[in-house]
């Protein structure tokens, strides 16, 4: 008899909680109007952060810029995480992971060296010239279209407190129950408006969770900062 092999079916758990990218962000933006008239800076986690921080940073009137989390892979596997960074100094790594899969420091210096490459490659394709927001004493605001594990959120995290913000707000339309609580005691406040129970994937629960392209990112941002450039 031949043996027939079962396949998971996502879209039997999908709970459509947003329409898409624009939606969860205007619905984040209304549990942060009240840093409003405090001046932050909202900072995206691309790509997909970009589009919900943009309808942030519009609703805020406030500057938007990105902070740029990488993945660290394993060697002969490069989808399995055994860290992230966000830039050269700011990297965390799974101490327990590295240590069963025998990575090498050489490894490691090497991954992360490159890494740092690809992040200064993607800040200049979708900013071009324009210079890192200053951090220093402000309320920073950081955005993305949901959380899976948080890691790199983790390292993202990292990053702004290296530049001595006076507060760190982290903002997701949806994450699970176990990333809200590995994250919640590294920033101010954690704002997330769906925890839902049963959680496999981010896409799960946008209707429409089609792929930000490179081009609509720059696009985003060169329009945030043509506004504010108007304005002043």
């Amino acid at each position: 008899m031949k043996k027939v092999g079962s396949t998971f079916n996502l879209n039997r758990y999908k709970v459509f909680m947003f329409l898409d990218r624009v939606e969860a962000g205007q619905k984040l933006a209304e549990k942060l109007l009240k840093y409003k008239d405090m001046g932050p800076i909202v900072l995206a986690i691309p790509r997909g952060g970009v589009v919900v921080a943009s309808e942030v940073a519009s609703a805020l009137s406030c500057r938007l810029d990105l902070v740029i989390p990488r993945k660290i892979g394993a060697p002969n596997n490069p989808e399995l995480a055994v860290g992230a960074l966000a830039k050269e100094g700011a990297v965390i790594l799974n101490e327990e992971l590295t240590k069963s899969l025998n990575i090498s420091p050489d490894y490691l210096r090497e991954e992360i060296e490159k890494q740092v490459v690809e992040i200064k490659r993607r800040r200049k394709e979708y900013l071009g010239d324009r210079s890192s927001i200053d951090l220093r004493g402000k309320t920073v605001i950081l955005v993305d279209d949901g959380l899976a594990t948080g890691y790199t959120s983790l390292a993202a995290i990292k990053a702004v407190r290296e530049d001595k913000p006076e507060k760190i707000v982290l903002a997701v339309p949806v994450a699970p129950r176990e990333a809200i609580e590995r994250l919640k005691n590294e920033v101010d406040e954690l704002i997330c408006l769906e925890t839902p129970e049963l959680f496999f994937a981010v896409g799960q629960f946008y209707y429409d969770f089609s792929q930000t392209t490179d081009e609509q990112v720059a696009e985003i941002l060169t329009r945030h900062h043509q506004n504010k450039e108007e304005e002043t």
